[in-house]
């Protein structure tokens, strides 16, 4: 719960009239609401590829559960029941790297720096998890 109202933070700032992470040089952020918008634009980015991926390893395992005789598949559903968890603990992991700045300006960055983090190294486990299914 804290997360979204974290993140909701997170996007009432950049609706407010604060510059869009476009607007930003993000290699060189020169706000607090830079450097948040740049995370929240991160974590969108990364979320985007996550889903990307998501899907192709999603079928990659519906193509395994294809070649297996009856009790034997599965695969997409032990691929669907990974990534229920893995979003528990994402936004958990998250809510708690908020607490090193809780209540402050800093912690809406620190949980979306936290989310493009993990969300990049999920992507990359499911790209690991689809090309090892394909070999």
């Amino acid at each position: 719960m804290r997360l979204n109202i974290c993140l909701a933070g997170a996007a009432m700032l950049l609706m407010s009239g604060a510059a869009s992470a476009q607007d930003i040089d993000c290699k060189n952020p020169q706000t607090q609401s830079d450097m948040t918008s740049c995370e929240a634009a991160r974590h969108d980015a990364a979320d985007k590829a996550l889903n990307v991926q998501y899907k192709k390893t999603r079928a990659a395992m519906v193509a395994i559960d294809k070649d297996l005789d009856g009790d034997m598949k599965g695969a997409e559903q032990a691929l669907v029941k990974a990534q229920r968890a893995w979003i528990d603990y994402r936004d958990a992991e998250c809510d708690a790297a908020g607490f090193q700045a809780r209540g402050g300006t800093m912690e809406p960055m620190l949980v979306a720096g936290c989310l493009a983090d993990i969300t990049d190294k999920r992507t990359k486990e499911l790209k690991e998890l689809e090309h090892s299914m394909s070999n």
